[in-house]
Parts: C-alpha cells; structure tokens; sequence
C-alpha cells in the first residue's frame, strides 16, 4: 500500500507538470492565432469551431484540472489510511485540500481574473505537497527495508 501512496503521489506532481504544459500550450497557440490576423471573441468561444495549434491543451487543462486529479486526490487519501506512512493521511490531506482550492480557483478566475494569481501559486502548493506526500513513502520503505524483522 505504501508503494500505491507513493505512487499517486507521484502521478500527481506529474499531472501537475501536465496542467502547465497543457495551458501555456493552449494560450501560446491562442497568442499566435491572433497575431495572425484572426478574432477572437465571445462568440468564437463559445462556437465549436474555433480552431488553432494549441486549443486542445485547453482541453486537457479542462478534464485533468476538474476529472483525473481530483480523482487521484481522493484515491490518494483513500489509501494514506492503509498504507501506514507516517503523516501520510495528513498530507493525503493536504493535498486534496489544495486540489480543491484549485479547481475553486479555476473555476473562480473565469470572472475575477485576479483567482487566477492564486490558481498559480496554489499549483506550486500542490506540486509540492504531493511531492513530500511520495517522499514520505519512500522514506517509509527505507525504514521499514533497514529495520531488523522480529522472528
């Protein structure tokens, strides 16, 4: 179980990773489709036609930010109260609770735009909690390899 902790843990930092890629993906494409000469506006939004290198990272912000991590944070916490990795449920928590605040913030920044200086930061949060979260379980394992089995 420890090693699924650290596992998800790890998978999370690297959906993070993802989220980044993915949005400055979108907005650099977004960027160069308006420097060359193209519109873009309420009703391009919302039309299903607007088409440029780098929308789908939009997507995958989309799905990743509110479907697979999430999930991953709940799966996370789920298992941090099997794996017997010290402190781990409290940083399971920590995590989930900065995946909250940052599908809130995501959602938020669409009108105030200022959420969005906190869906930033809270990403550096996330990143950084699920990765003490994997750290905690490795180092868990290594005690538990170094330590002398009772017979």
């Amino acid at each position: 179980m420890r090693n699924a902790y650290r596992i998800l843990a790890g998978i999370i930092c690297v959906e993070v990773v993802i989220q980044a890629m993915a949005v400055v993906f979108a907005v650099a494409g977004l960027g160069k489709y308006i420097t060359d000469g193209n519109v873009v506006d309420k009703a391009a939004l919302e039309s299903e036609d607007l088409e440029f290198t780098g929308v789908v990272g939009f997507m995958v912000h989309g799905i990743n930010g509110m479907m697979i991590i999430p999930l991953l944070g709940v799966a996370l916490l789920v298992i941090s109260f099997f794996a017997k990795v010290p402190g781990g449920v409290k940083w399971a928590g920590i995590v989930l609770g900065s995946i909250v605040v940052q599908v809130t913030a995501g959602l938020l920044g669409h009108d105030a735009p200022y959420i969005g200086l906190i869906h930033g930061l809270n990403a550096f949060i996330l990143f950084g909690s699920a990765m003490n979260a994997a750290r905690l379980a490795r180092t868990a394992d290594a005690g538990a390899a170094s330590s002398p089995v009772a017979a």
